[in-house]
């Protein structure tokens, strides 16, 4: 079964880190590109970063200089580490995987995961 799993959610004060996994099982990352989004109750899904096979990142300006995205082949896992969080982070961070180039657009990804929550809060 392809599964995408999120984990590294929580609780964090302003200006604090989380790190968010994303371990994938019944398929192996190396050929697929994978897209971090995040969406809150009744908003669009927005596009945060992403990677492709080859190890090329983007990011959406609003994260650019915060968070950085990267992959482990060996592990099948994908990072996100989140640095200097704001308020504004705050909400269900996904985990997608494609098989096509990387990409922003959540609708030309193929799997998701659960989400994992992220609350940035003093």
């Amino acid at each position: 079964q392809v599964q995408l799993v999120e984990s590294g959610g929580g609780l964090v004060q302003p200006g604090g880190s989380l790190r968010l996994s994303c371990a994938a099982s019944g398929f192996t990352l190396d050929y697929y590109a994978i897209g971090w989004f995040r969406q809150a109750p009744g908003k669009e899904r927005e596009g945060v970063s992403c990677i492709s096979s080859g190890g090329s990142t983007d990011y959406a300006d609003s994260v650019k200089g915060r968070f950085t995205i990267s992959r482990d082949n060996a592990k099948n896992t994908v990072y996100l580490r989140m640095n200097s969080l704001k308020p504004e982070d705050t909400t269900v961070y996904y985990c997608a995987a494609t098989i096509r180039i990387a990409t922003m657009s959540s609708s030309l990804y193929e799997y998701w995961g659960q989400g994992t929550q992220v609350t940035v809060s003093s």
